[in-house]
């Protein structure tokens, strides 16, 4: 027995000090690119900086912050984020509902479940998507970055097989009381599956915030540019040969990484914002929408 009790302890503590090494593991990146986002371009430049920053200067971030398309842009990401989050969780909700039901209820429930999944295996392409986006008439609008993605299977997936979780006789009870099944979708799935709904709304908000590819070829104006791809086409499209006087000590004072790592936190702190409020939904979400036959 104390030999069993010996060896569970020295399990226990390996477990803790292995994984407090990963969480070191991915935190210190984290730590250095926010070390260097405050750091002069001279200081990141030589490699100086590490999880501190070298001569503390705001530059990085006056540089992309005073851009004024930059708030344009911000504003687009959070309508895009506004629109297209409770557009996910509603069409997610409402495919999922019926494809959680058995075979007995739902006849061909299988054949739709396929339907969805094999989207997940193969996809269309690039071009057949912009050809639709194209002759829909939604190019450079706001639609063109939340239509073509609006039912995202996984998320799909996650959902029904939470639904399956939960038990029958309440659905059941339901209907004998006279509930249809919208009625039955909105007053006791929902409420009853907050921890996925909150996976999926940081799977959803995550993924219209960091999106910066579609805005590129579906927005014909970049003043329709979401802030990623503002961000991105901003880096890009620095040239030393065609900026004023006023750039140019900027861009002295600003050096690519600096630039880039502010832009990295620029763009992750409306996610590191949310999560902590879904955190704790977010593992049980997961979870029992992913295992569940």
């Amino acid at each position: 027995m104390i030999g069993n009790s010996l060896s569970r302890k020295l399990f226990i503590t390996f477990n803790y000090i292995f994984l407090a090494l990963l969480a070191l593991l991915c935190i210190v990146p984290i730590i250095n690119v926010l070390a260097v986002s405050f750091s002069s371009s001279a200081a990141a430049s030589a490699g100086l900086v590490k999880l501190w920053p070298v001569d503390f200067t705001l530059r990085s971030y006056q540089y992309i912050l005073t851009k004024p398309d930059f708030f344009q842009a911000l504003v687009i990401s959070l309508e895009r984020v506004a629109l297209g989050t409770p557009l996910n969780l509603f069409l997610g909700l409402i495919i999922a509902y019926p494809l959680s039901q058995k075979k007995e209820k739902f006849r061909y429930r299988t054949v739709y479940v396929w339907f969805f999944v094999i989207t997940m295996l193969f996809g269309g392409g690039l071009i057949p998507e912009y050809i639709v986006v194209k002759n829909t008439g939604i190019m450079d609008t706001l639609w063109a970055l939340i239509l073509p993605h609006a039912v995202d299977v996984f998320n799909v997936v996650l959902i029904l097989n939470f639904f399956r979780t939960i038990p029958a006789e309440l659905e059941e009870s339901a209907f004998i009381d006279g509930a249809s099944h919208w009625t039955t979708l909105w007053r006791i799935y929902v409420p009853l599956s907050l921890a996925v709904i909150a996976t999926i709304t940081i799977f959803s908000v995550v993924s219209h915030w960091n999106a910066w590819f579609d805005g590129l070829i579906y927005m014909n104006n970049p003043e329709h540019y979401p802030v990623s791809t503002y961000l991105q086409n901003m880096l890009a499209s620095i040239n030393l040969s065609s900026v004023d006087f006023t750039q140019a000590q900027d861009l002295t004072e600003v050096s690519d990484r600096t630039a880039k790592s502010a832009q990295i936190f620029v763009a992750a702190f409306p996610i590191l914002l949310l999560y902590p409020f879904l955190q704790r939904h977010f593992v049980k979400g997961m979870l029992l929408g992913s295992v569940k036959g």
